[in-house]
């Protein structure tokens, strides 16, 4: 069965507080406002799901949840590729045990591999 996305990132949560790393949910989108105007979010577009650092060394990390079937939008594709060229630790996690491996490991761009 396919998980729902907030399910996934909530048990990634989890995992990844259990090893050591202190992690944050981003609130992405827009709200609209009483008088008809929209807010947007002030993160950029594409930004992963997730982000945080691990105790240990203080290193920086970035997640995109996914479900199984999920596939990047290309906003998701370039902000990886803005990732890849500073070397930070990111990737895609369909489960709580991929965001383990790509943060404990210091993983860049796992599960982007094939966009």
């Amino acid at each position: 069965m396919n998980q729902p996305e907030h399910k996934i990132q909530d048990a990634i949560r989890v995992a990844l507080s259990a090893a050591d790393c202190t992690v944050f949910r981003v609130n992405a989108g827009q709200v609209r406002l009483p008088d008809g105007r929209f807010f947007q979010t002030g993160v950029p577009k594409g930004h992963p799901d997730l982000y945080g650092f691990r105790w240990a060394d203080n290193k920086i990390f970035y997640i995109e949840v996914k479900t199984k079937t999920g596939r990047p939008r290309p906003d998701q594709i370039r902000f990886h590729h803005f990732l890849q060229q500073k070397q930070v630790i990111h990737g895609i996690a369909r489960s709580p045990e991929d965001a383990v491996k790509i943060v404990c490991e210091g993983l860049v761009g796992y599960g982007f591999e094939k966009e």
